[in-house]
């Protein structure tokens, strides 16, 4: 039965808190200017690996064990 009571307190207790957190990140000024910085371009150029020459073979193979 305590129990009962507690998750009930605890629940109102973690209500309230994250209604307090967000209620004092809606009062709080503005910072300053955050100064913003844009790094250069990069180009990335890679190959592709060739497919592995068994990808579609489990399918004939399955085959070739029935036959």
């Amino acid at each position: 039965m305590f129990d009962r009571f507690f998750s009930a307190a605890l629940v109102f207790c973690v209500l309230a808190g994250g209604t307090l957190a967000i209620g004092t990140a809606m009062l709080e000024q503005p910072a300053a200017e955050v100064l913003v910085v844009q790094l250069p371009r990069v180009e990335v150029t890679g190959k592709r690996p060739a497919p592995a020459d068994k990808v579609a073979h489990a399918e004939q193979d399955a085959e070739a064990q029935v036959q």
